[in-house]
Protein backbone atom coordinates (compact mmCIF):
# COMPACT_ATOMS: atom_id res chain seq x y z
CA UNK A 1 0.00 0.00 0.00
CA UNK A 2 1.16 3.52 -0.82
CA UNK A 3 0.04 6.48 1.27
CA UNK A 4 0.09 10.11 0.12
CA UNK A 5 -0.58 12.54 2.97
CA UNK A 6 0.16 15.60 0.87
CA UNK A 7 -2.75 15.06 -1.55
CA UNK A 8 -3.68 13.23 -4.73
CA UNK A 9 -0.61 12.59 -6.93
CA UNK A 10 -0.80 13.79 -10.53
CA UNK A 11 -0.84 10.32 -12.10
CA UNK A 12 -3.73 9.34 -9.85
CA UNK A 13 -5.76 12.42 -10.81
CA UNK A 14 -5.65 11.37 -14.47
CA UNK A 15 -6.65 7.81 -13.60
CA UNK A 16 -9.54 8.92 -11.35
CA UNK A 17 -10.96 11.15 -14.08
CA UNK A 18 -11.25 8.10 -16.37
CA UNK A 19 -13.28 6.01 -13.93
CA UNK A 20 -17.01 5.53 -14.47
CA UNK A 21 -18.00 4.64 -10.91
CA UNK A 22 -16.94 5.40 -7.35
CA UNK A 23 -18.14 4.52 -3.86
CA UNK A 24 -18.76 6.85 -0.92
CA UNK A 25 -18.50 5.58 2.68
CA UNK A 26 -19.69 7.42 5.77
CA UNK A 27 -20.99 6.67 9.26
CA UNK A 28 -22.72 8.43 12.16
CA UNK A 29 -20.98 8.97 15.50
CA UNK A 30 -23.38 6.69 17.36
CA UNK A 31 -22.10 3.15 17.94
CA UNK A 32 -25.59 1.90 17.11
CA UNK A 33 -25.75 3.93 13.89
CA UNK A 34 -25.57 2.26 10.51
CA UNK A 35 -22.48 2.54 8.31
CA UNK A 36 -23.33 3.53 4.75
CA UNK A 37 -21.70 2.82 1.38
CA UNK A 38 -23.18 4.38 -1.76
CA UNK A 39 -22.26 3.71 -5.39
CA UNK A 40 -22.08 6.77 -7.66
CA UNK A 41 -21.63 6.92 -11.41
CA UNK A 42 -23.70 9.67 -13.01
CA UNK A 43 -21.47 11.07 -15.75
CA UNK A 44 -20.16 14.58 -15.17
CA UNK A 45 -20.92 14.76 -11.44
CA UNK A 46 -17.43 14.16 -9.96
CA UNK A 47 -14.93 17.02 -10.01
CA UNK A 48 -11.31 17.45 -8.90
CA UNK A 49 -10.45 21.00 -7.83
CA UNK A 50 -6.83 20.23 -6.96
CA UNK A 51 -4.80 17.57 -5.14
CA UNK A 52 -6.45 18.46 -1.82
CA UNK A 53 -10.07 19.09 -2.77
CA UNK A 54 -12.77 17.21 -4.73
CA UNK A 55 -16.54 17.47 -4.93
CA UNK A 56 -19.47 15.66 -6.48
CA UNK A 57 -23.04 16.57 -7.30
CA UNK A 58 -25.34 14.61 -5.02
CA UNK A 59 -28.63 13.41 -6.49
CA UNK A 60 -32.04 12.84 -4.90
CA UNK A 61 -32.70 9.19 -4.18
CA UNK A 62 -34.31 6.68 -1.87
CA UNK A 63 -31.92 7.58 0.96
CA UNK A 64 -29.83 10.48 2.25
CA UNK A 65 -27.23 8.83 4.48
CA UNK A 66 -24.10 10.59 3.20
CA UNK A 67 -25.65 14.04 3.65
CA UNK A 68 -26.68 13.32 7.23
CA UNK A 69 -23.36 11.72 8.25
CA UNK A 70 -21.23 14.46 6.70
CA UNK A 71 -23.46 17.10 8.25
CA UNK A 72 -23.00 15.49 11.68
CA UNK A 73 -19.27 14.66 11.74
CA UNK A 74 -17.68 15.33 8.33
CA UNK A 75 -16.02 11.92 7.98
CA UNK A 76 -16.05 10.54 4.46
CA UNK A 77 -14.05 8.20 2.24
CA UNK A 78 -14.30 7.90 -1.54
CA UNK A 79 -13.15 4.67 -3.20
CA UNK A 80 -12.13 4.15 -6.83
CA UNK A 81 -11.32 0.74 -8.30
CA UNK A 82 -9.84 -0.37 -11.63
CA UNK A 83 -11.88 -2.87 -13.65
CA UNK A 84 -9.60 -2.87 -16.69
CA UNK A 85 -5.87 -2.49 -17.18
CA UNK A 86 -3.47 -2.79 -14.23
CA UNK A 87 -5.15 -3.53 -10.88
CA UNK A 88 -5.54 -0.55 -8.57
CA UNK A 89 -7.70 0.77 -5.74
CA UNK A 90 -7.53 4.32 -4.42
CA UNK A 91 -9.16 5.80 -1.33
CA UNK A 92 -9.60 9.50 -0.66
CA UNK A 93 -10.00 10.06 3.09
CA UNK A 94 -11.16 13.47 4.21
CA UNK A 95 -13.61 15.86 5.78
CA UNK A 96 -16.79 16.64 3.91
CA UNK A 97 -19.09 19.64 3.72
CA UNK A 98 -22.67 19.69 2.46
CA UNK A 99 -23.90 22.53 0.24
CA UNK A 100 -27.58 22.06 -0.48
CA UNK A 101 -29.26 23.09 -3.71
CA UNK A 102 -30.30 26.73 -3.58
CA UNK A 103 -27.57 27.86 -1.16
CA UNK A 104 -24.73 30.29 -2.02
CA UNK A 105 -22.13 27.53 -1.55
CA UNK A 106 -23.90 25.34 -4.10
CA UNK A 107 -24.24 28.15 -6.62
CA UNK A 108 -20.57 29.08 -6.33
CA UNK A 109 -19.53 25.59 -7.43
CA UNK A 110 -22.35 24.77 -9.82
CA UNK A 111 -24.67 27.08 -11.69
CA UNK A 112 -28.32 26.00 -11.36
CA UNK A 113 -28.50 25.94 -15.17
CA UNK A 114 -25.61 23.46 -15.38
CA UNK A 115 -26.88 21.01 -12.81
CA UNK A 116 -28.38 17.58 -13.46
CA UNK A 117 -32.11 16.99 -12.93
CA UNK A 118 -32.69 15.67 -9.44
CA UNK A 119 -29.72 17.52 -7.94
CA UNK A 120 -30.12 18.08 -4.21
CA UNK A 121 -26.65 19.04 -2.93
CA UNK A 122 -22.91 19.19 -3.50
CA UNK A 123 -20.56 17.21 -1.26
CA UNK A 124 -17.15 18.86 -1.01
CA UNK A 125 -14.28 16.76 0.37
CA UNK A 126 -11.10 18.27 1.77
CA UNK A 127 -8.70 15.39 1.16
CA UNK A 128 -6.50 14.59 4.17
CA UNK A 129 -5.08 11.22 3.19
CA UNK A 130 -4.81 9.23 -0.04
CA UNK A 131 -4.02 5.52 -0.13
CA UNK A 132 -3.65 3.07 -2.99
CA UNK A 133 -3.55 -0.73 -2.94
CA UNK A 134 -3.17 -3.46 -5.55
CA UNK A 135 -6.74 -4.55 -6.20
CA UNK A 136 -5.82 -8.04 -7.43
CA UNK A 137 -8.99 -9.43 -5.84
CA UNK A 138 -11.19 -7.21 -8.06
CA UNK A 139 -12.21 -8.97 -11.30
CA UNK A 140 -12.17 -7.51 -14.81
CA UNK A 141 -15.37 -5.86 -15.99
CA UNK A 142 -16.15 -4.25 -19.32
CA UNK A 143 -17.84 -0.85 -19.33
CA UNK A 144 -20.83 -1.07 -21.69
CA UNK A 145 -22.53 2.26 -21.06
CA UNK A 146 -24.55 4.41 -18.68
CA UNK A 147 -28.06 3.73 -17.37
CA UNK A 148 -29.22 7.19 -16.34
CA UNK A 149 -32.01 7.67 -18.90
CA UNK A 150 -34.61 6.28 -16.49
CA UNK A 151 -33.35 8.47 -13.65
CA UNK A 152 -33.51 11.57 -15.85
CA UNK A 153 -37.04 10.68 -16.92
CA UNK A 154 -38.25 10.39 -13.32
CA UNK A 155 -36.39 13.50 -12.12
CA UNK A 156 -37.62 15.63 -15.01
CA UNK A 157 -41.19 14.56 -14.35
CA UNK A 158 -40.91 15.49 -10.67
CA UNK A 159 -39.25 18.82 -11.43
CA UNK A 160 -41.78 19.50 -14.17
CA UNK A 161 -44.51 19.41 -11.51
CA UNK A 162 -42.48 21.88 -9.45
CA UNK A 163 -42.02 24.27 -12.37
CA UNK A 164 -45.72 24.15 -13.16
CA UNK A 165 -46.74 24.88 -9.56
CA UNK A 166 -44.17 27.71 -9.28
CA UNK A 167 -45.83 29.43 -12.22
CA UNK A 168 -49.17 29.45 -10.45
CA UNK A 169 -50.35 32.52 -8.54
CA UNK A 170 -49.99 31.06 -5.05
CA UNK A 171 -46.66 29.36 -5.89
CA UNK A 172 -47.46 26.39 -3.65
CA UNK A 173 -45.41 23.18 -3.77
CA UNK A 174 -46.71 20.39 -5.94
CA UNK A 175 -47.58 17.20 -4.07
CA UNK A 176 -46.03 15.27 -6.99
CA UNK A 177 -42.91 17.42 -7.30
CA UNK A 178 -39.28 16.89 -6.34
CA UNK A 179 -39.45 19.49 -3.57
CA UNK A 180 -42.15 17.50 -1.80
CA UNK A 181 -40.18 14.30 -2.39
CA UNK A 182 -37.06 15.80 -0.79
CA UNK A 183 -39.08 17.00 2.18
CA UNK A 184 -40.83 13.65 2.73
CA UNK A 185 -38.14 11.12 1.77
CA UNK A 186 -34.73 12.80 2.06
CA UNK A 187 -35.19 14.92 5.19
CA UNK A 188 -33.61 12.37 7.56
CA UNK A 189 -31.28 9.38 7.53
CA UNK A 190 -32.49 5.93 8.52
CA UNK A 191 -31.09 6.69 12.00
CA UNK A 192 -33.05 9.94 12.22
CA UNK A 193 -30.21 12.39 11.57
CA UNK A 194 -31.11 15.55 9.58
CA UNK A 195 -30.21 15.41 5.88
CA UNK A 196 -32.05 17.75 3.48
CA UNK A 197 -32.87 20.93 5.40
CA UNK A 198 -33.31 23.71 2.81
CA UNK A 199 -33.10 22.21 -0.72
CA UNK A 200 -36.83 21.52 -0.73
CA UNK A 201 -37.55 25.21 -0.13
CA UNK A 202 -35.54 26.49 -3.11
CA UNK A 203 -37.46 26.96 -6.40
CA UNK A 204 -36.35 24.58 -9.13
CA UNK A 205 -34.78 26.02 -12.27
CA UNK A 206 -34.83 24.82 -15.87
CA UNK A 207 -32.15 22.44 -17.13
CA UNK A 208 -29.24 23.06 -19.47
CA UNK A 209 -28.29 21.34 -22.73
CA UNK A 210 -26.50 18.71 -20.63
CA UNK A 211 -29.68 16.64 -20.63
CA UNK A 212 -29.95 16.39 -24.42
CA UNK A 213 -26.28 15.50 -24.74
CA UNK A 214 -26.55 12.87 -22.03
CA UNK A 215 -29.66 11.35 -23.61
CA UNK A 216 -27.93 11.14 -26.98
CA UNK A 217 -24.88 9.49 -25.45
CA UNK A 218 -27.05 7.17 -23.37
CA UNK A 219 -28.92 6.08 -26.50
CA UNK A 220 -25.63 5.41 -28.28
CA UNK A 221 -24.43 3.32 -25.37
CA UNK A 222 -27.67 1.34 -25.31
CA UNK A 223 -27.33 0.59 -29.02
CA UNK A 224 -23.74 -0.47 -28.43
CA UNK A 225 -24.75 -2.63 -25.49
CA UNK A 226 -27.37 -4.38 -27.63
CA UNK A 227 -24.76 -5.15 -30.30
CA UNK A 228 -22.62 -8.19 -29.53
CA UNK A 229 -18.93 -7.48 -29.18
CA UNK A 230 -16.51 -9.21 -31.59
CA UNK A 231 -15.61 -11.73 -28.91
CA UNK A 232 -19.27 -12.44 -28.16
CA UNK A 233 -20.05 -12.71 -31.87
CA UNK A 234 -17.18 -15.15 -32.30
CA UNK A 235 -18.38 -17.19 -29.35
CA UNK A 236 -21.88 -17.28 -30.80
CA UNK A 237 -20.55 -18.55 -34.15
CA UNK A 238 -18.46 -21.23 -32.45
CA UNK A 239 -21.47 -22.24 -30.37
CA UNK A 240 -23.62 -22.52 -33.52
CA UNK A 241 -20.97 -24.65 -35.26
CA UNK A 242 -20.72 -26.92 -32.24
CA UNK A 243 -24.49 -27.30 -32.11
CA UNK A 244 -24.58 -28.29 -35.79
CA UNK A 245 -21.73 -30.73 -35.20
CA UNK A 246 -23.60 -32.23 -32.26
CA UNK A 247 -26.74 -32.68 -34.39
CA UNK A 248 -24.74 -34.32 -37.17
CA UNK A 249 -23.09 -36.62 -34.64
CA UNK A 250 -26.42 -37.66 -33.15
CA UNK A 251 -27.91 -38.10 -36.62
CA UNK A 252 -24.96 -40.31 -37.58
CA UNK A 253 -25.46 -42.50 -34.53
CA UNK A 254 -29.18 -42.80 -35.27
CA UNK A 255 -28.59 -43.72 -38.90
CA UNK A 256 -25.92 -46.22 -37.87
CA UNK A 257 -28.26 -47.92 -35.44
CA UNK A 258 -31.03 -47.93 -38.03
CA UNK A 259 -28.80 -49.50 -40.70
CA UNK A 260 -27.41 -52.03 -38.23
CA UNK A 261 -30.93 -53.05 -37.29
CA UNK A 262 -31.90 -53.28 -40.97
CA UNK A 263 -28.85 -55.40 -41.83
CA UNK A 264 -29.51 -57.73 -38.94
CA UNK A 265 -33.10 -58.27 -40.08
CA UNK A 266 -32.04 -58.87 -43.70
CA UNK A 267 -29.40 -61.33 -42.52
CA UNK A 268 -31.92 -63.17 -40.39
CA UNK A 269 -34.32 -63.41 -43.35
CA UNK A 270 -31.62 -64.87 -45.64
CA UNK A 271 -30.71 -67.48 -43.04
CA UNK A 272 -34.36 -68.41 -42.72
CA UNK A 273 -34.77 -68.78 -46.50
CA UNK A 274 -31.63 -70.98 -46.80
CA UNK A 275 -32.91 -73.17 -44.00
CA UNK A 276 -36.11 -73.78 -45.94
Amino acid sequence: MKVYDDGIPEYLIGWIQKQHVFWVASAPLSAEGRVNVSAKGLEGTFHIVDSKKVWYEDMAGSGSETMSHVRENGRITILFSAFEGPPRMARLHGKGTVYEYGTPGYNELLSPSDRHPGSRSIIVVDVERVSTSCGYTVPYYEFRGHRYATYYKIAEKLEGCDLASQDEIDGSMSEKGLRTYLMNVNAKSIDGLPAVTVAHEAPRSTFSAIIGKARKKDGAWKAKADTPSPSESGKAKVSAVLQIADLRFLLGIFMGLLLANLYSRVGASLVFLKAK
